[in-house]
C-alpha cells in the first residue's frame, strides 16, 4: 500500500504499537470502538501520511493525542533519526499512561505531556509541525497553533486530518486567519484529506 513505505524495523515497532492499542483498548476508550477492527487501515495508516509528508527530523507538537494517532506513529518513524522529537499533548490521565507506555516499549522518540492543550505553549515554547486527528474544527486547531506559528521568524507547520466537508470549516477558518493551504488527499480515506498550513497571521478585519 503506498501509504507503507517503512523500514522492517519501523513496521515491527509499529505492529508491536497495534498489540499495545488492542490490549489497552479493551479498558479505556482509545479511539470509536467500531473501528478498531480496521486498526492498521482508519489508524495507523491514516496517521502515517502525516510524517510521509514531512520525513525529515522535526520537533512536533501532537495535540490531543489520544491513543496515538498521529502523534506515536510519528514518534515511531523518528526513531529512524538520531534527531526529531513529538511532544505529545493528552490531558486524560488514563490516555497518556497509555501514551508513555507505548513510546516506551517501541523506543519512539517523543514524550508525554499530561496537560491542555492551552497550557502546552508555555512549556513547548518552538516547534517546526504541529498535527492533530479528530480533534475540533479548523478555526479551533488554528487558536490552539497561533502560539506556535504566530511567533516572530516563526516556521512552524500544521497538519490536519479531515474529513469530506473539509471545505467547509477551511470556508468558516478564513473569516477569522490568513493561510498557505495545501490540500493532500488521503490515500487511505477516499474523500479526505490532510491540510497543511503554513504562514498563519490573524485577520484585522
Amino acid at each position: 500500500m503506498k501509504a507503507l513505505r517503512v523500514s522492517r524495523e519501523t513496521l515491527e515497532k509499529l505492529e508491536h504499537f497495534a498489540g499495545l492499542f488492542q490490549k489497552w483498548a479493551k479498558s479505556i476508550n482509545l479511539v470509536a470502538p467500531s473501528t478498531i477492527e480496521d486498526l492498521w487501515q482508519r489508524h495507523v495508516l491514516d496517521s502515517l501520511q502525516v510524517f510521509q509528508l514531512s520525513p525529515s527530523p522535526k520537533t512536533w507538537v501532537d495535540l490531543g493525542s489520544g491513543g496515538g494517532f498521529p502523534g506515536v506513529i510519528t514518534a515511531i518513524c523518528l526513531s529512524e533519526f538520531p534527531e526529531g522529537w513529538v511532544h505529545l499533548v493528552e490531558s486524560n490521565n488514563k490516555k497518556a499512561a497509555f501514551l508513555r507506555v507505548a513510546l516506551n516499549e517501541t523506543g519512539a522518540r517523543g514524550s508525554v505531556h499530561p496537560i491542555r492543550i492551552e497550557q502546552a505553549p508555555s512549556l513547548i515554547p518552538r516547534c517546526d509541525a504541529i498535527s492533530a486527528r479528530a480533534l475540533a474544527d479548523l478555526t479551533q486547531l488554528l487558536d490552539y497553533c497561533a502560539p506556535w506559528m504566530l511567533q516572530e521568524d516563526a516556521k512552524a507547520v500544521a497538519f490536519f486530518h479531515k474529513g469530506r466537508d473539509y471545505q467547509t470549516e477551511v470556508d468558516k477558518a478564513i473569516s477569522r486567519f490568513q493561510f498557505d493551504l495545501v490540500k493532500h488527499a488521503s490515500v487511505v480515506e477516499p474523500d479526505s484529506v490532510v491540510l497543511e498550513v503554513a504562514n498563519l497571521s490573524r485577520r484585522t478585519k
